[in-house]
């Protein structure tokens, strides 16, 4: 008998609880307390696995990679998932998913926008103890804590290459990625709770703003999917058309498995042999990319999070939003290879927003939908920024483009 995926039985228990709670609401009141537990085991170890998986990304970049290739295509990577968050943001200020559903009280907690000045924005983002941002949960202090340990540790091990403490960071992070996991095996009956206490609370129309988010948000990624094809045509002189042509399996493997690291040997293939980047290229650029480069994640965070403060009334002044866009960046270092890793993402950066956590189970539904959107969007923004490394080095083969691109178009 074949075993049901995760995402199938999420969706099932979305839908479950969403007929629990219309059918059943006084009962299905009280399954907030099952909901509530699920959230906190989620909680319980993002602190150590945004940690742990940033000091292993960051760490696990070799010196000779910090070279001025290396240093174009962290710049690259940096830039484009600076500017995915924020476009994100700008297609939620425009076209407001979230609105339409006045959201009064999911919670009881009072959420309100608090006002930070630019100087407490930027000494935040830095922790004087580490054990207590990680005891606070500071996500973003976490985070900068996490580059710093990680470039030692790539300093460290450059001049100690016997040391078994890279290995330990691994096994400590698949420890906790364990953990994760085994917390998300309980992830459809704590959906299920969070679902049918909401739907019993707030009738249907909290589901409604979902088929616009999923709109707004694959709009989001074609547009922005459609920038970068406009800056490669431009910058490297290529046919646009071509271009989406010569990527277009990796773009339906990413599409049909929503996953970048599946996704990975197609792209490189493609990089070499259709799009005419060097082995030097392909072999740095792609693999760095799954760790540093998450354009998808970075708009799924920032569009979401938008979402959700639409849904509460919640406006966010630029101020905000830009303090939205740089952590989104950050946190899309932290991704782990967990079932529902969106999920897990979200749960990170909302409460850092000041949003209540519990609403991210309404996205679940969706989930398998939107981990299409963006594993496309990270798959092909790896290669797009390969693309740009490439032209600036000069070590793009423009014959193999054009010619490995007719080719395929005639079998």
């Amino acid at each position: 008998m074949k075993k049901v995926s995760m995402i199938t039985q999420i969706v099932i228990a979305v839908l479950v609880g969403i007929v629990f709670g219309l059918l059943l609401p006084s009962a299905a009141v009280h399954l907030k307390i099952i909901g509530d537990i699920f959230l906190k085991l989620m909680q319980m170890a993002i602190p150590i696995l945004v940690l742990g998986q940033i000091i292993q990304a960051v760490g696990g970049i070799k010196a000779k990679e910090l070279t001025s290739l290396g240093i174009r295509t962290i710049i690259v990577f940096g830039v484009s998932s600076l500017l995915a968050a924020a476009w994100g943001i700008l297609m939620a200020v425009v076209l407001s998913p979230g609105r339409g559903v006045a959201i009064d009280g999911l919670s009881d907690q009072s959420i309100q926008a608090q006002e930070i000045s630019l100087t407490e924005t930027l000494t935040g983002f830095f922790s004087k103890n580490i054990f207590e941002s990680l005891a606070q949960g500071s996500i973003i202090q976490i985070i900068v804590f996490a580059l710093f340990f990680g470039l030692a540790l790539s300093k460290f091990m450059d001049s100690h290459p016997k040391s078994l403490l890279f290995q330990t960071i691994i096994d400590f992070n698949e420890v906790i990625i364990m953990i994760i996991r085994y917390v998300m095996y309980l992830a459809p009956v704590g959906i299920f709770a969070l679902i049918s206490s909401t739907i019993s609370n707030l009738g249907i129309q909290i589901i409604l703003p979902l088929m616009k988010y999923l709109l707004v948000y694959g709009l989001g990624t074609l547009l922005f999917l459609g920038l970068w094809v406009l800056v490669i045509s431009l910058y490297c002189q290529v046919n646009p058309i071509r271009l989406v042509r010569n990527m277009k399996n990796m773009s339906i493997m990413a599409l049909a498995t929503t996953s970048s690291a599946i996704t990975l040997p197609i792209a490189m293939e493609e990089s070499r042999e259709q799009l005419g980047l060097g082995d030097r290229i392909t072999n740095l650029v792609l693999p760095l990319g799954m760790s540093l480069n998450s354009n998808g994640s970075a708009m799924h965070m920032s569009i979401t999070v938008m979402t959700i403060a639409q849904m509460y009334q919640m406006d966010f002044d630029v101020q905000r939003m830009i303090y939205l866009a740089i952590t989104a960046t950050f946190v899309s270092l932290a991704n782990a290879v967990v079932p529902g890793a969106g999920l897990v993402s979200l749960a990170i950066i909302v409460p850092q927003m000041g949003l209540p956590i519990e609403s991210i189970a309404i996205f679940a539904g969706v989930e398998w939908f939107v981990g299409m959107l963006r594993t496309i969007l990270n798959v092909n923004s790896d290669v797009y920024s390969a693309i740009i490394v490439a032209k600036s080095v000069n070590e793009i083969s423009y014959e193999t483009f054009n010619q490995k691109g007719s080719t395929a178009n005639e079998k």
